[in-house]
């Protein structure tokens, strides 16, 4: 097989998992080189690094890009690349470039760990769990890389020198090589994800790996790799976890809003989630500006309210990055019932409560005073004070002279922009030291309520329709804001289809970086941004259902055969 000359690194310099009570410590050591790998405790440095290197996906602003913006669900934020969000970048584009750089740099520490594990004098069981979470991973990784660049080279062993030669497996066989892995794993992992002395958060198990298998045999079956069995096989390995979850104690989280708790990261619902740290010598120097493998979730959402009267920008609200705002059809659509439903009030910060502590920072009754102004107020004197609602979006519409007659700044939907709307508040983190710092929560990339999703949408695709309503009524139960009437929130056969799903998905999971996955995998990409996205709709093609190959990569392979562009993309 031939290699990759830049990307497929030897080990580089990555963060050391080492394990306490509760968490992941991370303590960074020296650049691993293949004589390491001879040894149990290099052996454990290298699948420790395979870990670390999901953090330059999960958290990082460019998997958001490509992940996120330019779906149905967001669009550009005002200070959001408007070619990485849009569809109108090239193959230079470093957001691009960093999902494949970054997967083989970690699909090669993984093939480390595989390839060497045999070799090392170790525990069989320990050398038997090792070899399986390497191959677990190396299966997301490579998940990735299929679903955005369709055939892409696959890479089986361990590399150790660079190559200026290169070239792209089939898709069916870069598929049948993470299903392999996965089957293979699956009997050898920790069954349940639940926090133990042997499984920390953020371990590979038979959980997350069934999880993962499901959702690969799902997305290969809306692709040109499909098999006949695919959708049946995606069903029955998503429905084998739902219906054996509760003996290995996973469950749905009796409250949606308990789901992205501070500090719940690690609920009975998580089947794999990705660890940050705090460790300034992985992160950089902590600002933004500086971060590399950090959690920066907790910006990208966030609108300048700090522009706002009253307010000033704090670390309970975040710093204003204003990367993505909802579109009209997320809010007004997806999120329409709002009385059964709880998830849009859970998902959503729509009050900002003022916290300037300056008194010139507010605004002042006018003179005359509007029409209908509260009965107290005085021309002159402060609107509102510190502590008292400075901001609320309604979500339905409220007349001019409402708000001119309203103590508060009140922004209906027809006065949302790309500077400010509702909030995705999934990524907040109100334990950062200062606003401007990254967060060290894990991002959650696995959970039990897609799990039930996928098996509904391989249930519906494959015919079994009224085991899918009760897939997804399970889910939409859960979301009752009156649990004491929760089948109020039940649909019907009548109800479903892809188009549903869809919404389902984007009312249970909008923002946990997979929605333009969702998209291409359901065939909706073009028509479904088109329709939801005005900005982004304007420039998207049929090309677009794959992202280019990196440009740096096709000028790499200098020996040989060129290294072949995605079709549209030359």
């Amino acid at each position: 097989m031939k290699k990759i000359k830049i990307f497929v690194a030897i080990l580089a310099l990555m963060a050391v998992f080492t394990s306490c009570q509760k968490q992941l410590i991370e303590d960074p050591k020296a650049i691993l080189v293949p004589q390491n790998l001879t040894s149990p405790a290099g052996l454990q440095l290298a699948l420790d690094a395979s870990y670390a290197g999901s953090r330059n996906l999960w958290g990082g602003q460019d998997y958001f890009f490509m992940t996120t913006l330019g779906t149905d669900e967001f669009a550009r934020g005002g200070d959001a690349n408007a070619a990485a969000a849009n569809y109108t970048f090239t193959p230079t584009e470093s957001r691009v470039n960093t999902i494949w750089r970054n997967c083989y740099i970690f699909i090669n520490s993984c093939n480390g760990v595989i390839d060497n594990a045999p070799n090392v004098d170790l525990v069989p069981t320990v050398r038997a769990q090792m070899i399986a979470e390497a191959k677990f991973l190396r299966a997301n990784y490579y998940f990735n890389l299929v679903q955005s660049f369709g055939d892409v080279t696959l890479l089986k062993n361990f590399e150790t020198v660079g190559s200026t030669s290169a070239s792209r497996a089939p898709m069916a066989d870069v598929y049948a090589f993470m299903i392999q892995d996965l089957k293979d794993a699956i009997p050898v992992l920790p069954a349940s994800p639940k926090i133990s002395a042997t499984v920390l958060p953020g371990k590979a198990t038979a959980a997350a790996a069934k999880h993962l298998l499901a959702k690969i045999y799902l997305t290969r079956a809306g692709s040109s790799a499909k098999q006949a069995s695919d959708y049946q096989d995606a069903y029955t390995i998503a429905n084998e976890l739902i219906t054996t979850a509760s003996t290995i104690g996973l469950s749905l989280q009796a409250d949606f809003a308990r789901v992205f708790a501070e500090g719940n990261e690690d609920n009975s619902e998580v089947l794999f989630s990705v660890q940050h740290t705090s460790n300034l010598a992985y992160n950089g120097p902590g600002a933004p500006s500086g971060a590399t493998g950090d959690n920066m979730l907790n910006h990208l959402f966030i609108g300048y309210y700090e522009r706002k009267p009253g307010m000033v920008r704090d670390v309970f609200y975040g710093r204003p990055f204003n990367r993505a705002v909802p579109t009209n059809w997320l809010l007004n659509t997806a999120f329409k019932e709002r009385v059964n439903d709880s998830r849009y009030n859970k998902s959503f910060q729509t009050v900002w409560i003022a916290n300037n502590p300056a008194a010139s920072g507010y605004p002042l009754w006018p003179n005359p005073l509007p029409a209908g102004a509260p009965a107290n107020a005085i021309v002159g004197q402060a609107k509102f004070k510190a502590g008292d609602t400075a901001i609320y979006m309604p979500g339905v519409d409220v007349t001019d002279a409402k708000i001119a007659a309203t103590r508060y700044l009140v922004i209906p939907p027809r006065k949302y922009d790309n500077t400010l709307a509702p909030t995705l508040t999934k990524y907040f983190d109100s334990k950062r030291t200062t606003p401007d710092v990254v967060s060290i929560r894990p991002v959650i990339v696995y959970r039990l309520a897609e799990t039930y999703l996928i098996a509904a949408e391989a249930a519906f695709m494959s015919g079994q329709t009224p085991r899918a309503v009760t897939l997804i009524n399970t889910v939409r139960e859960r979301a009752a804001a009156n649990q004491a009437n929760k089948t109020a929130m039940d649909i019907q056969a009548s109800d479903v289809s892809l188009d549903f799903i869809l919404e389902e998905r984007s009312r249970e999971l909008c923002g946990e970086n997979m929605r333009w996955f969702d998209l291409v995998r359901t065939g909706k990409l073009i028509d479904r941004v088109k329709l939801y996205n005005t900005e982004a709709g304007t420039a998207i093609q049929a090309k677009h259902i794959l992202r280019p190959i990196p440009q740096s990569q096709i000028d790499a392979v200098s020996t040989g055969a060129p290294y072949p562009q995605n079709p549209g993309w030359q």
